[in-house]
């Protein structure tokens, strides 16, 4: 049963919405990519969880924390016997592990070996089962989704799961007859209860209100949309979408960029830039927002 499905992280959505609003180094843009890769092989690895049969609980994307040390979990398993704890590797390509370390083979560049992190995450969370008196073992490992990644010189011993080997994985995973009582279902909540939304390690370019374009961006071409009637309209690809919708969707892009700005019919008006009427923002704000504040300087949460 899955209980917390996977979204994109807010520092993913920062990135694509800053990379249509300002001008990215390459330096970010390879950040961006990396997070869009990463999240790409994390909804791959979800499609295959969807096939685990009996009773297993699925938690996607958890972010801990323990004795203010942080650590995330791409996704959890809870069986009756075992939790398995799992983390997920989009990597393309060749790559080889020396002495521990892990290679490019184009590049010869090293990266951070994921066993040290899987090892950190799973030490911490056996801590964190500790503290909420629970006994369940914990198997933890690192797969390799991308079909086109191969990995040279793997000690048989590390958690590792490559891409021939998932399949037979879930298998064995799924072999096992799993009943599960109430307090596994209720350890699942105590952990969902216990998830961080605000992470912080996240990585965004420096940027202020007055430096980022204005304006409402087509979701397929991020080329500037115009009102047209109760729609919005690219001329650029025929993309369009209804106002309101298009109004919300840059409120909420809006609220993610700048948390600490007061939201106020005049600075979604100065964020949209478009030809539409303050009452139109005014009106959109008042349907999925609470008013605050005097009526002379009214802003919504």
């Amino acid at each position: 049963m899955l209980l917390k499905i996977r979204f994109p992280s807010d520092e993913l959505w920062s990135m694509r919405y800053l990379n249509t609003r300002m001008e990215l180094t390459e330096k970010e843009r390879q950040h961006w990519a990396n997070l869009e890769k990463g999240y790409e092989g994390e909804v791959k690895f979800d499609l295959l969880t969807e096939k685990l049969t009996e009773e297993r609980l699925v938690i996607h994307d958890l972010l801990l924390e323990v004795k203010n040390s942080y650590f995330q979990i791409d996704t959890l398993i809870i069986s009756e016997r075992m939790i398995y704890l799992i983390e997920i590797k989009n990597f393309q390509g060749d790559w080889h592990l020396e002495s521990d370390k892990l290679y490019a083979a184009n590049t010869g560049r090293e990266y951070k070996n994921p066993v040290y992190q899987l090892k950190r995450s799973a030490s911490l969370f056996r801590q964190l089962l500790q503290i909420l008196k629970q006994t369940i073992p914990v198997e933890a490992s690192v797969i390799f989704i991308n079909p086109e990644f191969t990995l040279y010189q793997a000690p048989m011993d590390q958690p590792i799961i490559l891409p021939t080997q998932i399949s037979r994985f879930l298998k064995d995973l799924n072999h096992p007859p799993s009943k599960l009582n109430e307090g596994h279902r209720r350890l699942a909540q105590q952990l969902l209860s216990l998830h961080q939304t605000k992470n912080p390690y996240t990585i965004l370019p420096d940027y202020h209100f007055d430096q980022l374009k204005k304006g409402m961006y087509c979701l397929d071409c991020h080329s500037l949309l115009s009102p047209v009637h109760k729609n919005l309209v690219c001329e650029k690809c025929g993309g369009h979408e209804k106002m309101d919708q298009g109004i919300l969707r840059n409120i909420k892009e809006f609220k993610l960029l700048f948390p600490e700005r007061k939201l106020t019919s005049q600075s979604i008006n100065e964020w949209c830039n478009a030809n539409i009427s303050k009452r139109t923002y005014s009106r959109a704000l008042k349907k999925y927002f609470t008013a605050r504040g005097s009526t002379s300087n009214t802003y919504y949460e």
